[in-house]
């Protein structure tokens, strides 16, 4: 027979300092691991600048003409042999500037479409970026007569800007708004479309092409600050609005009725992150060509290592890419000088095995 009985609560009394607040509830358990995660977070930022920096120097000294640090300094000072001027103000500094510029625009972008369409394997590309700007150059090349590489940058940039409107009217066509899905098979599809029109133009007259081989390898050769300069504007205003989407993608990270219900504009972030990724990744191929791997490899690297919050993401990958696409250049100056490999081919076969490792790691190949 079970006898009832009265007592008070019968759980332990609470040890505490005696104003009755118990330990569980005043101490954050999930602190020491908030703290570790930004001290590796800061150390990661200020690590990732040294790096940078570090790069940028041996992009401004190292090449088939080697140059000491001590004849790069008194360069940057004002003296120098007029040889050494040469090499560093007119080819060094602009080709090291536009891979800085590149490897920003090229990182953002791939953060930000990975994001987007909640997808890892995503990259600029697939909303048809490369191939947009790849047949405006084409169309310039077939009928305009371009023959430049500085000539190539707006047309390339309009045509990344045409074919990724053309894939978000695509992909928003039908029943609802657009969604990730339909916008990756809208970017794929004219992608392909627009690339097999390319090959058909350069097959046709493979000698008027030729001045665009350079330019489709990937390359950061011959890229002046007369290119680079009326491009900085959209750069500056794609990562604002990047930094500006990061809290609506977190939101969005937890599923569309989760982030309506946090108040984000679901819409607004769509269009907004078209804009962004269409601005950044038409700049980056419009400047230095369709280098490959970092749009797709960087974000995965940040987010294997700092975590999920696209703001961390996004930090991290502007200032990762720069790094890798500098050293790339770098080595590819150097492995058969006094030649060079184009850095789209080097970033292709650095970033293959690299991201392979990652892909095995279940982590690296999740978003959430």
């Amino acid at each position: 027979m079970t006898t009832a009985t009265t007592h008070s609560d019968p759980r332990p009394a609470p040890q505490g300092d005696g104003t009755g607040t118990s330990a569980s509830e005043k101490a954050p358990h999930h602190e020491p691991a908030t703290t570790g995660r930004r001290v590796r977070i800061i150390l990661g930022l200020v690590g990732l600048v040294l790096l940078l920096a570090l790069s940028v120097a041996l992009s401004v000294m190292v090449g088939s003409n080697t140059l000491p640090p001590g004849v790069v300094w008194d360069v940057l000072q004002g003296g120098g042999s007029p040889e050494a001027r040469f090499v560093v103000q007119d080819l060094r500094i602009p080709r090291t500037v536009t891979g800085v510029i590149a490897g920003v625009a090229l990182g953002a972008a791939g953060a930000l479409i990975q994001a987007f369409t909640r997808n890892p394997l995503a990259d600029p590309g697939i909303l048809g970026v490369n191939a947009g700007a790849a047949f405006a150059i084409a169309v310039g090349v077939g009928f305009f007569g371009l023959s430049d590489s500085s000539q190539f940058v707006w047309p390339a940039f309009l045509g990344a800007l045409v074919v990724t409107v053309a894939v978000y009217l695509i992909g928003s066509s039908g029943r609802g708004n657009a969604d990730p899905i339909r916008l990756t098979l809208a970017g794929v599809a004219l992608g392909a479309v627009f690339s097999g029109m390319t090959t058909g133009l350069t097959l046709s007259n493979p000698d008027a092409f030729e001045h665009m081989r350079s330019w489709n390898a990937g390359s950061l050769l011959g890229r002046g600050f007369d290119v680079l300069v009326p491009l900085l504007p959209f750069i500056g205003v794609a990562v604002i609005l990047a930094l500006v989407l990061t809290p609506g993608l977190n939101a969005l990270a937890l599923g569309e009725d989760v982030a309506r219900a946090q108040g984000a504009n679901i819409l607004g972030i769509r269009i907004g992150v078209i804009v962004a990724v269409t601005m950044l990744a038409g700049t980056a191929t419009a400047l230095a060509g369709p280098i490959s791997f970092i749009g797709l490899m960087v974000p995965h690297v940040a987010r294997w290592i700092f975590g999920v919050d696209q703001r961390v993401i996004l930090t991290i990958s502007m200032l990762l890419a720069p790094v890798i696409v500098l050293l790339s250049d770098v080595l590819g100056r150097v492995l058969i000088a006094p030649a060079e490999i184009p850095v789209g081919i080097v970033t292709a076969f650095v970033g293959a095995p690299v991201l392979i490792i990652l892909a095995r790691r279940r982590k690296a190949s999740s978003l959430s």
